[in-house]
């Protein structure tokens, strides 16, 4: 189509465009009802070489176009199928994918048995009905041969356990990772080959999958890799780890909060979990070697090991409260939550503050997962209420003031307390130090689920809802712990939110 796109669409160019995808959400492709606003954006960026015509203009429906922000549609396409994933479990590997994306593609194979066959210094590889041969090298050190080659996703599956024993993939595809490399590899070349090795009558990939599921989500079908013929396991297992641990420049952490905590700190970070003195690398052995390498006093370090752990929160693409938060220190009509206001509710109460001592590696290591649930109670408060805030502060309709009474700063950090107390019992949390790590642990779906009744049934408190001039208005500017002692007086007690009656 060769009509170069305006500034504004005209209604000729919104009908052509209608009559490519129908009135359908690019996004995800459900109908937009014909009373809903219809958006039209750019489905690949100029920035990435899309063109400036008409077939690269698609509909979507108002909430999405929204959510999408300042990503490409494409890549907002891609990325709600990526989250759609990575949804249905926490725990998955590039197998995981392949099965996924042999269930939503027509065609898509994986896995297929394959033959190396050697013939002096060249190896033919037989499968998906054809033979290629390949150059065939020497370790020097080992002895073990290899070679390299470009295969089709259809030899290719992961080194993961099964049957026949355990595999050689430790790790599991981790979401953001996967995504900044779909958008990286756009523009970026591939510098390094993923390498696997022959198993039976497959090739398994054990090092790479990152950078393979985030060239599938590209579109991708052929890898650049390196085989092993016949390696020996527990060497090539050692290897690989070390690789990625000790005599990597960089090294391989897998926890998404182990990324942000280098991003928060920088080259002291790096410095640290290189060091090479044989200790597991924690969260308080970097604030110990913070204190005894930089000219900060204690406090100066705490703080800023507390604000890496807020900004990991503030900072999330999945942060749907981020948009009511002010960037100052004080609440407007648009945004009425402050940074101060959630240190003394929201994090005071669900983020453990303190550095831990497990190892940044290892699977006791749960700040990944504090992240993870302390997003999704964020993101109820979200959906459950502050979805209808107004910022018109001349608006003053009944919903509008039951909001600003429930996130009031006071009101907020007497409920929260109470919040708290009725998630930790829904939870059966008793003991004092995990009622500290409340969110510091793998949660179900069902246990998450347990919590948004908890949250639903808080927001549906009738007293939110009295009429002006109640003396609810009176209390809630009072001080925390009369505002909470009136609560509990008045029936917003932990057992409430528990399920029982007032």
């Amino acid at each position: 189509m060769a009509i170069t796109l305006k500034r504004q669409l005209d209604l000729s160019e919104k009908e052509q465009i209608l009559a490519i995808h129908g009135r359908n959400c690019y996004a995800t492709g459900h109908p937009i009802p014909d009373d809903a606003p219809l958006h039209f954006d750019h489905i690949r960026a100029f920035a990435t070489g899309g063109p400036s015509s008409l077939d690269n203009i698609a509909p979507m429906c108002e909430p999405h176009n929204k959510a999408k922000g300042t990503l490409p549609l494409e890549d907002f396409r891609v990325r709600l199928k990526m989250r759609d994933f990575f949804q249905e479990s926490r725990d998955v590997t590039l197998h995981d994918l392949l099965k996924y994306f042999k269930e939503k593609e027509t065609g898509f194979t994986f896995g297929n048995p394959s033959t190396a066959n050697v013939l002096g210094d060249g190896v033919t590889l037989s499968g998906s009905g054809s033979d290629a041969q390949y150059e065939l090298y020497t370790c020097p050190t080992t002895g073990w041969r290899y070679f390299y080659a470009t295969l089709p996703i259809s030899l290719l599956d992961s080194d993961d356990a099964d049957d026949s024993g355990a595999g050689l993939q430790p790790r599991f595809l981790i979401e953001d990772k996967v995504f900044e490399l779909f958008r990286h590899f756009q523009t970026h070349p591939v510098l390094q080959p993923s390498i696997g090795r022959v198993r039976g009558s497959q090739i398994v990939i054990f090092d790479g999958q990152h950078k393979i599921a985030s060239l599938l989500w590209n579109g991708r079908k052929n890898f650049e890799c390196k085989v092993y013929l016949n390696p020996d396991l527990r060497l090539l297992n050692d290897t690989n780890i070390s690789a990625h641990d000790k005599y990597s420049q960089t090294r391989f952490f897998a926890s998404i909060m182990v990324r942000k905590l280098g991003d928060e700190f920088g080259g002291d970070f790096e410095v640290y979990r290189n060091q090479e003195d044989g200790k597991p690398k924690s969260e308080d052995g970097f604030i110990q070697f913070l204190r005894a390498t930089q000219v900060l006093t204690r406090g100066e370090v705490n703080e800023r090991f507390r604000s890496y752990l807020f900004n990991s929160v503030l900072k999330s693409s999945d942060n749907s409260l981020a948009k009511y938060i002010s960037t100052g220190n004080r609440s407007s009509a648009a945004t009425p939550l402050t940074l101060d206001v959630l240190k003394k509710s929201l994090f005071a109460k669900f983020i453990y503050q303190a550095p831990l001592t497990e190892s940044l590696t290892g699977v006791e290591y749960k700040r990944d997962s504090e992240l993870s649930n302390v997003l999704a109670l964020g993101n109820y408060m979200v959906d459950l209420a502050l979805h209808n805030w107004s910022s018109d502060a001349s608006t003053k309709t009944d919903t509008q003031r039951k909001l600003e009474r429930i996130f009031g700063s006071k009101s907020m950090m007497a409920w929260f307390e109470l919040l708290h107390g009725a998630v930790c019992g829904k939870l059966e949390i008793d003991d004092a130090d995990d009622r500290a790590k409340v969110f510091l642990r793998d949660l179900s779906d069902k246990q998450l689920e347990r919590i948004k009744v908890i949250v639903g049934r808080l927001f549906d408190w009738p007293l939110w809802s009295a009429p002006a001039g109640h003396e609810i208005d009176r209390i809630l500017s009072d001080r925390k712990t009369a505002v909470k002692d009136w609560m509990k007086i008045k029936g917003l007690t932990t057992g409430y939110l528990m399920g029982a009656s007032e």
